[in-house]
């Protein structure tokens, strides 16, 4: 049996052990954490949604008339009236045929992969995809490819070196959630046409922020369903709520509910986080002062980095990554800005490459200047 204690201890030594800590209150920007008052710039709730009285109040009616569980399977009694609309709201407003809800994003990407590819077929993936689409192209069964990052020849090469008329499927973050760069869509589309290929966007970052009304990365370059057939977001980020959908054609949604695992052999989210879903999506198409506050506080953060001489990424979204580069200094970092009180997460392998260790910053809509203002001058003072 393998020694899982000095796993740990080798973990421990190089400053990549995990640990957990323990909110005390509501997702916001001002919380309660390890019995210490904080302002968050970890979360992904960009938009200020997790803690909205009108989402938190449609969630206690949903309660009061769906209950707590939903019982069983999508496919068996777990499918309520309040999944259906939502997904038919979805697919409304990101412009597709139809939609279809999972419990998490992870299980979306893993139920899709398996359910479009198998032995024999070819899956290619940028290098810095989530970790969720990764474990998709493996348990899929088909040969998995990675191209450079955000590399679109790289990924051209590939494609012209494998079976033309093998099934070809491209997965790409649409957000690089480590990152916050934005996967060049277009290019990607022009290049799948041309090559007989699925392309597949993973927007959990992009949607509800993106675009003119928040539809996401693909209106952020007006492209459209013909030119990504397959679109998939998450609903716990700047949605507010929990789970995830995928948004493709009426032949698409049929093959997923037919063959995906991760749909088929779980219980159906609560008809409750339904019903709050889709209160949010209506306050985000008729508020859209969060998104417009979202975006002026990434352009002030950015601005007082600029002044402040601290080297950030080169990212528009809400993620602003901060390299450090060593482990053991991004970890130092990250315990100093807690103990002034301000909660950022230092990001270290294998969730990004080697030496690149950093402080992943992320804005909300719900951030004042004034929070922004004492974060620049706490790094000020630790970035040397």
């Amino acid at each position: 049996m393998k020694d899982l204690s000095k796993e740990l201890e080798k973990r421990k030594r190089q400053h990549r052990y995990r640990t957990r800590r323990i909110t005390q209150g509501p997702q916001q920007v001002e919380m309660h954490i390890d019995n210490k008052d904080v302002i968050s710039f970890c979360s992904n709730d960009y938009l200020g949604l997790a803690n909205h009285p009108q989402i938190k109040q449609a969630t206690i009616d949903a309660i009061k008339n769906f209950g707590v569980g939903s019982g069983s399977a999508h496919l068996v009694n777990g499918h309520s009236i309040a999944h259906h609309q939502l997904e038919e709201e979805l697919a409304e407003f990101t412009g597709y045929p139809r939609a279809i809800l999972f419990s998490t994003g992870y299980m979306a990407n893993l139920g899709l992969c398996q359910a479009l590819v198998e032995k024999g077929d070819y899956i290619f993936e940028d290098r810095l995809n989530h970790a969720s689409l990764i474990d998709g192209g493996l348990i899929s069964g088909a040969r998995l490819q990675r191209y450079l990052h955000n590399d679109v020849s790289s990924l051209a090469q590939k494609i012209q070196k494998v079976d033309k008329t093998a099934e070809k499927l491209v997965l790409t973050d649409g957000v690089f959630s480590m990152d916050g760069d934005i996967a060049n869509l277009p290019a990607l589309s022009t290049l799948c046409k041309k090559n007989n290929s699925w392309l597949m966007v993973d927007d959990a970052h992009g949607f509800g922020t993106l675009g003119e009304t928040g539809k996401g990365s693909l209106q952020h370059f007006s492209l459209s369903q013909d030119d990504v057939p397959i679109y998939m977001a998450t609903l716990g980020k700047a949605i507010g709520t929990a789970g995830a959908f995928i948004a493709g054609s009426e032949a698409l949604i049929e093959t997923i509910i037919q063959k995906a695992r991760t749909y088929i052999y779980t219980t159906a989210m609560p008809a409750a986080i339904a019903e709050s879903t889709r209160c949010s999506l209506k306050i985000i198409q008729n508020e859209p002062e969060h998104r417009l506050n979202l975006n002026n506080n990434i352009s002030y953060f950015r601005d007082c980095c600029s002044q402040a001489d601290i080297a950030i990424e080169n990212s528009q979204t809400a993620i602003q990554p901060l390299l450090i580069g060593n482990d053991k200094k991004a970890m130092h970092i990250s315990q100093k800005l807690f103990e002034q009180g301000l909660l950022v997460t230092a990001i270290r392998p294998p969730t990004v490459p080697e030496g690149t260790s950093r402080l992943r910053i992320t804005l909300s809509a719900k951030h004042t200047h004034d929070n922004i203002d004492q974060l620049i001058n706490a790094l000020s003072k630790l970035i040397i």
